[in-house]
């Protein structure tokens, strides 16, 4: 088998992603190597129409399971891991001119990641496909950074610009946008997590989430908070604000986090430990973490919609 392929495709408009991708498609059947496409639902009924439903390829909602991107290594885990032993394909858009920008930079950090996430799996290739046509050159030139593979037309070459595992590293230490001056703030340590529960409840309810989403809001921020105490020098800051349709929490510590995939990997069942982050990035629809030598950020990204 041969390691894994992370290629960024090339494309322009929909007809283009289509004409490229059916055959890539139909090729895996072909070789009777497993395929999961994960696209927008548009994309998804586009290439079923132009495919069907044949043996071997399964079709995945982008939207639904990319929302957070922190979700999307899980899925291709999941699938290598249900063809075990055999060559398997995928195609995955994560990015789209429509994103947001907070998902738009964690979109990027994900697929500088998978080159770490993968880098050992045997016979996986891995095509994401951009839109050149609908998004700024900047996005298309960080997709030259993040694949080492690009894929124009006819034309398969080495990106010259491939920064390897070096991006995954960096984006830890990534600034976020500052919050703004209005917010909502309470310090906490190991006896105090209960107060950080009624915060979370408090602000959940004032921006009139229903029951089961404020539960999961005092889920979120508690599980974030713990590891805090847990890891992060026993104590931290929650902060809270509005921002457009979402309800943003933001804890901090003076902790570092050093595995780049933290909340990316389903925790080991009977094993302790590494389900504080994965149940967060289950129940938010975006999940942001930056650590570095001064400490550790967690933005968790709550939609009022």
């Amino acid at each position: 088998m041969h390691s894994f392929k992370h290629e960024a495709l090339m494309y322009a408009g929909e007809e283009d992603f289509v004409g490229q991708l059916a055959p890539f498609i139909r090729d895996s059947v072909d070789a009777d190597e497993p395929i999961l496409v994960m696209v927008t639902a548009d994309k998804v009924a586009r290439l079923r129409e132009a495919v069907g439903d044949p043996e071997g390829v399964e079709f995945a909602e982008m939207g639904a399971i990319g929302k957070n991107p922190a979700r999307i290594i899980p899925a291709w885990r999941e699938f290598a891991t249900r063809h075990k032993g055999k060559r398997i394909r995928g195609i995955g858009e994560p990015i789209w001119a429509d994103r947001e920008p907070d998902e738009l930079v964690e979109c990027q950090h994900h697929e500088s990641l998978l080159n770490t996430a993968f880098a050992d799996a045997e016979g996986f290739r891995l095509v994401c496909p951009y839109d050149i046509r609908g998004l700024p050159e900047s996005v298309l030139q960080e997709a030259r950074r993040s694949h080492p593979t690009i894929v124009a037309g006819d034309l398969t070459s080495a990106s010259g610009d491939y920064r390897g595992d070096e991006k995954a590293a960096h984006a830890f230490g990534d600034p976020l946008p500052e919050p703004p001056t209005m917010r909502h703030l309470l310090r906490f340590e190991r006896f105090t997590l209960a107060a950080v529960r009624r915060f979370a409840e408090r602000r959940a309810a004032r921006a009139g989430l229903a029951e089961r989403r404020k539960n999961d809001v005092v889920l979120a921020v508690n599980e974030v908070a713990t590891n805090s105490v847990l890891y992060g020098g026993g104590h931290g800051v929650v902060r809270s604000w509005r921002q457009g349709t979402s309800l943003i929490f933001e804890v901090t510590d003076r902790g570092r986090i050093q595995e780049p995939l933290v909340g990316r990997k389903r925790p080991a069942l009977g094993k302790p430990g590494g389900r504080g982050l994965w149940l967060v990035n289950q129940v938010c629809e975006l999940v942001q973490v930056r650590s570095s030598a001064a400490g550790t950020i967690v933005r968790l990204h709550m939609s009022l919609a």
